[in-house]
């Protein structure tokens, strides 16, 4: 199934999921540019809409493929006249929008390899990541400039930092591109040449490059279609409040969706429950990638449906498991279904669901998608039971899957094993193949003989009106080991207290197991989170092993 074939075949035809899978097989291009997969398609099409652009001063912008591939091109131009050669590294440092999309769009019709790097990072990690990659050129936005240029001194390798807005000396305007012409034809590169490169956003040390080739785009249009029930039509409007910087940004939306030729919704304001339902209702969003976290925070806004006129079709959701009451809550306050899937930055869209072609369990990931070899192993590399806990591990040969750890051979190896690439997820499987997804390995629970997987717990506990948030963690025992402890976060309206954590204990207890529920519960006022919005257990566990 070859890329065009992936955009045009009718998934739906297949039935089910067992056929699906069984007529599935991958047919990568030998050559390929991930540029050329938007501008082939839509070069001439003016009056298609490409993205709508919420500005953080209350503006809103349309614009159409045929402006947004002219302006990528004259990016092209430009780059090319800084010096940029096939696999350079290129970062940008921005909010959504169109120069972004259109920068992605330019660095790789360059062969060169596009390094977004999130707004919200400190000079630290820019310094980290900029000297660990090499990168020769960075496009930045004005207001997030500072950092940069703070450590711009230790990086002599960054030949250029190009501002969108009013440079600095020594610094050029990313509006100099305006008088590059708009024509530009995308380098001759093999679906295996570099073509981004993305730092994991690891809790403890530094972060470690992903390096992925234009292949990468492949293995998304397939998993994009399935986890957003297949079939789009001319009223599809994609839209996250994910940064572009991440995966959940870029690739499980922007991408993809510019070479479905739909529009994506691209918004400058930081993300506030208030202001998604904004944003949705007001651009028509039909397809939306939203993470638990964010859907926590949002189910807690009073009569959604009504107030912002949405036309949520579906939600796709992934990093952490989405509670059975937060499914419940979007099919009968916003008329939507949530299809979860898994995957990491390294090799994506493991596992996961599909309404239109296969039912989804609450609480479970779903079933391995078409072209992934996927399995549960123990400790000796053998397969686990149903029911056993095991590591998530697939099979190379994915097109999602990273050519390698940047400059890291050691790291690139460490995930192999004896045939696998091994996930360090720690996961359970029912009878049907569905995997339920418990925790990362590091973050399992140890008390007393037993492994006690966090989203579990966290799942049953959020199920509870008073609770907003949760994060459960281990915590040092003397007699068990650890324990279970949960952080939680109220409700609007709630207090806590010993009656309240005898409830959440004993709701524990009830549906999980008697061994599972949190020995110690405190409440807190806010959860910390990583720089991609996921619950920062590392830190909340090495915080209660110092206490």
């Amino acid at each position: 199934m070859a890329l065009m074939r992936i955009a045009e075949t009718d998934l739906l035809g297949f039935g089910s999921y067992e056929a699906l899978v069984e007529g599935f097989e991958w047919d990568i291009p030998e050559r390929m540019n991930m540029a050329s997969e938007v501008f082939d398609r839509w070069s001439g099409d003016r009056g298609r809409i490409a993205l709508y652009v919420e500005h953080a001063d209350g503006r809103r912008d349309t614009w159409s493929y045929w402006r947004l591939i002219r302006l990528a091109k004259r990016y092209a131009n430009f780059l090319v006249s800084l010096g940029v050669k096939p696999r350079d590294r290129v970062s940008q440092v921005m909010p959504q929008g169109a120069e972004l999309a259109a920068l992605h769009l330019a660095v790789y019709s360059v062969g060169a390899t596009a390094l977004p790097m999130s707004i919200l990072y400190g000079p630290d990690s820019y310094r980290h990541i900029l000297s660990d990659s090499g990168a020769s050129v960075i496009v930045v936005a004005e207001p997030y400039a500072d950092p940069i240029r703070s450590v711009r001194g230790d990086l002599p390798g960054l030949n250029e930092v190009v501002i969108s807005g009013q440079p600095a000396d020594g610094e050029r305007s990313l509006s100099e591109a305006d008088g590059y012409p708009p024509d530009f034809d995308p380098v001759d590169t093999s679906s295996e040449d570099p073509a981004l490169l993305l730092y994991t956003s690891g809790s403890t040390g530094h972060p470690k490059g992903a390096l992925h080739a234009h292949r990468i785009l492949e293995g998304y249009l397939l998993t994009f279609k399935l986890f957003f029930n297949v079939e789009f039509d001319e009223a599809t409007v994609f839209y996250t409040p994910s940064d572009w910087a991440w995966v959940g940004g870029l690739l499980d939306i922007l991408l993809p969706a510019l070479v479905f030729g739909r529009p994506v919704v691209a918004d400058e304001k930081r993300f506030s429950a208030e202001r998604a339902f904004e944003v949705i209702g007001r651009n028509g969003v039909t397809h939306a990638f939203l993470t638990p976290t964010a859907l926590k925070v949002m189910a807690q806004v009073p009569d959604p449906g009504p107030r912002f006129d949405l036309d949520l079709r579906v939600i796709a959701s992934g990093g952490e498991s989405v509670a059975d009451e937060l499914h419940k809550w979007s099919e009968r306050d916003l008329g939507s279904v949530i299809n979860e899937f898994y995957g990491l930055t390294e090799v994506n869209h493991l596992v996961g669901g599909c309404e239109a072609l296969w039912s989804g369990r609450p609480g479970w990931m779903g079933l391995p998608y078409p072209g992934r070899e996927v399995a549960l192993l123990d400790e000796n590399g053998g397969e686990t039971s149903v029911g056993e806990i095991g590591e998530i591990a697939v099979r190379p040969g994915d097109p999602t899957q990273m050519l390698e750890y940047w400059g890291n051979p050691e790291a690139t190896a460490g995930m192999r094993r004896d045939g696998w690439i091994m996930t360090g997820d720690q996961a359970t499987i029912d009878a049907d193949g569905y995997i339920r997804f418990l925790g990362r390995d590091d973050d399992m629970v140890a008390s007393a003989g037993y492994r006690i997987g966090p989203a579990e717990v966290e799942e049953s506990l959020v199920r509870h009106p008073a609770v907003a948030e949760v994060a459960v963690i281990p915590a040092p025992d003397k007699i068990r080991g650890h324990v279970v402890k949960a952080m939680v976060v109220l409700a609007d309206g709630h207090q806590g207290g010993d009656d309240l954590t005898k409830e959440l204990q004993s709701q524990v207890k009830t549906q999980l197991a008697a061994y599972k529920y949190p020995r110690i519960v405190e409440y807190v006022d806010s959860l910390p989170k990583t720089s991609t919005g996921k619950l920062n257990r590392k830190l909340l566990a090495a915080q209660a092993r110092s206490t």
